[in-house]
């Protein structure tokens, strides 16, 4: 028996220090340094049968054998995967800041079409010899755009994937600028307006759902992405005040229609039409595991089925609209009721600029009071600021005004995306993103429209009461929005 012990603590030796020696190897070493403890058990196990030994000596060689398929399901343990190397992490930090700056840049073209209308409106009433309520017929028809592509969105990233609906938008963007540039005649104009609003949806829905599924520092990255669409939105007015005073106006359209081919050709280049988590998973992110959802029920009905859904898209609908209208038609308000001579259109810019600023500024603010008590606070000021620009009559003063209101309604946007990823499911995520920031682009569109309407009856003055109900419905709807995320069902 002493004999019989000798060979199996021999054994038991054996196996452990080959097994630590596999484990520390790679490749063919690993292969052989693990393949000679179970030969060696083997031997031993038949010799020492002889001896009385043989459940103990098969316990131990099995031992060998299970630890081998513990390590690859056929038997042939595998080298540890090697660490990234240096330049591998170097190029995929750079491959993510090359997706992010290309998705800003799509974002950007979203704000210099939003900032360019303002200053052109009095010049299009005036080319086209229309009335306020005719003239609004440009946002109507922007709406009709944006609630198809925003409609769409879901099934186009479902179906042909992020890549190929962000490129779909930039073309449809094009085609919609070189039918504007022309100036054609009116109801053509209009109907530019609704293909644009298509491209412009599908870029703005995919822009926010890649931002807000990026796992590092999403946050930050989100007030980046908005403060780029307020830089859009502030330059913009600065060359369509230059255009609006000459003959060729619409040839701001044909400076939006070159930014856009930058836009495709980026798209394209960078994404190379892949999906979305193929896209962040080549700049090392690794894919998100879904959670057991039923998929034989309609991806729409699913969304749609959550009120907080609604709720986000319906604020970010009048968010859009309040500050897209309060960038445009501002514009004719300074010039009617203030007296503001064919510099007013820079208000718009100042306004935007606002926007820009506060959603990188107010950063820390944010952070410090946290998401629902910092929107309360943001759109209270917001509130009182506007109530100067109706109420004090002072050109200079209610350009000020203007632009802090910009400031202070600046970090709404993306406050709400962000808090949209808190509070839905994750598996639906990017679809309900998508038709919220869509359906909330399309508000744009939809406020301005109604402001129109209501100006061509009671007069332009009507705008900063309008205003002020909008910034109440909001805060309003912020009061009803989940803080926290429901329980799974």
């Amino acid at each position: 028996m002493s004999r019989t012990t000798t060979v199996q603590e021999a054994t038991h030796a054996s196996v452990v220090a080959s097994l630590k020696h596999a484990n520390a190897s790679t490749g063919s070493l690993a292969i052989r340094a693990q393949a000679q403890p179970d030969s060696s058990a083997t031997t031993r196990s038949v010799r020492s049968a002889k001896d009385g030994g043989r459940s103990e000596d098969i316990e131990l060689a099995t031992l060998g054998r299970s630890n081998a398929t513990q390590t690859s399901n056929e038997g042939i343990p595998q080298p540890p995967e090697p660490p990234m190397s240096q330049s591998d992490q170097k190029r995929m930090k750079w491959g993510a800041r090359l997706q992010l700056a290309t998705v800003c840049w799509s974002i950007f073209t979203v704000g210099w079409n939003d900032g360019a209308t303002g200053p052109l409106l009095p010049r299009i009433q005036e080319a086209y010899n229309v009335s306020y309520a005719v003239v609004s017929l440009i946002f109507m028809s922007n709406f009709v755009g944006f609630m198809i592509g925003a409609l769409a969105n879901v099934y186009i990233v479902d179906e042909f994937g992020f890549g190929k609906a962000m490129v779909l938008g930039a073309t449809i963007q094009l085609v919609g600028y070189a039918i504007q540039s022309a100036a054609p005649p009116y109801p053509v104009f209009l109907i530019a307006f609704a293909v644009n609003g298509i491209g412009l949806a599908l870029q703005d829905a995919g822009g926010n759902a890649y931002v807000a599924s990026i796992k590092d520092n999403s946050r930050t990255k989100m007030s980046l992405l908005h403060s780029i669409y307020g830089t859009g939105a502030f330059l913009s007015p600065l060359s369509s005040t230059q255009f609006s005073r000459g003959r060729r106006w619409s040839f701001q359209y044909l400076t939006a229609l070159g930014i856009t081919l930058v836009n495709a050709v980026l798209l394209i280049t960078v994404f190379r039409f892949k999906r979305m988590e193929v896209a962040l998973a080549d700049v090392g992110q690794a894919k998100t595991e879904t959670a057991a959802v039923s998929h034989d029920e309609n991806k729409y009905c699913q969304i749609f089925r959550l009120k907080e859904v609604h709720f986000l898209a319906t604020m970010l609908l009048l968010y859009v609209g309040i500050g897209v209208t309060i960038g445009g038609w501002s514009v004719t308000y300074i010039i009617n009721v203030r007296g503001g001579g064919s510099n007013s259109g820079y208000i718009s810019s100042g306004f935007f600029g606002g926007v820009a600023l506060g959603r990188l500024a107010l950063l820390w603010v944010t952070k410090m009071l946290g998401d629902r008590n910092a929107v309360f606070l943001y759109i209270l000021i917001a509130i009182g600021l506007e109530a100067v620009v109706w109420r004090v009559p002072s050109l200079v003063g209610d350009a000020v005004a203007v632009s802090l209101v910009g400031f202070f309604l600046g970090p709404l946007y993306p406050i709400v995306i962000s808090h949209a990823g808190k509070i839905l499911p994750h598996w639906l995520f990017a679809g309900a993103v998508g038709w919220i920031a869509g359906f909330g682009q399309a508000g744009s569109a939809f406020v301005p429209l109604i402001t129109g309407a209501i100006a061509s009856r009671e007069g332009i003055e009507v705008l900063q009461p309008l205003m002020l109900a909008g910034m109440g419905a909001m805060f309003v709807l912020w009061l009803i929005v989940p803080g926290t995320a429901r329980r799974p069902e």
